[in-house]
């Protein structure tokens, strides 16, 4: 007997298309495609491997508590951005903890980089560039088409006429190369 006021049961989470397994899934591709890369910026913004992986972590854990990632017109630019936006913060952290006075003149220490800052991302961008000349143009050109302009691997393989498959092969034989030349300790 249908009665009005008989309780129906929600089906669990888990089963509902869009929900926590596939949330968890797409936060799971995210991580494969794009944490070398994430990790490679943020070792640039802090200067350091340890920061920057910790950074990475605490963006994916955000990620993860979120509802849902389907408002996000592109989720690797909000990946990318939650980054940012996440090491700026590490920076101001630890700006305070050094007790070092903020600026007069600028309320936020990274509207502007300091000249220190400056010249260093100018130094590792110059240390990117030579690497990329070192590398085969398909790698080169596959690596600066996904990393710098954010295009995707099928659009690439597409442009390149080349499998997806060799796309990633040579966007990550380039991410490898960069991270050797860019991050390896200088000789004397």
């Amino acid at each position: 007997m249908d009665s009005p006021y008989r309780m129906e049961h929600p089906r669990p989470e888990a089963a509902r298309p869009g929900g926590p397994s596939a949330h968890a899934g797409q936060v799971a591709a995210l991580y494969r495609e794009h944490h070398d890369a994430l990790v490679a910026l943020l070792q640039c913004r802090l200067s350091s491997r340890t920061d920057a992986q910790e950074i990475a972590q605490e963006v994916y854990v955000k990620l993860l508590t979120m509802n849902d990632l389907t408002h996000v017109e592109s989720p690797r630019a909000f990946l990318f951005r939650m980054a940012i936006n996440q090491s700026m913060d590490y920076l101001r952290k630890r700006v305070v903890r050094a007790n070092v006075p903020p600026d007069p003149i600028d309320d936020n220490v990274h509207a502007t980089p300091w000249p220190e800052q400056h010249l260093w991302a100018s130094q590792q961008w110059k240390k990117v560039q030579a690497a990329l000349r070192e590398l085969p143009a398909k790698a080169s050109r596959a690596f600066v088409l996904h990393v710098v302009e954010g295009r995707s691997f099928a659009a690439i393989a597409v442009d390149m006429k080349l499998s997806e498959r060799m796309v990633r092969y040579h966007v990550s034989h380039a991410m490898a190369h960069c991270r050797e030349r860019c991050f390896a300790p200088e000789a004397p």
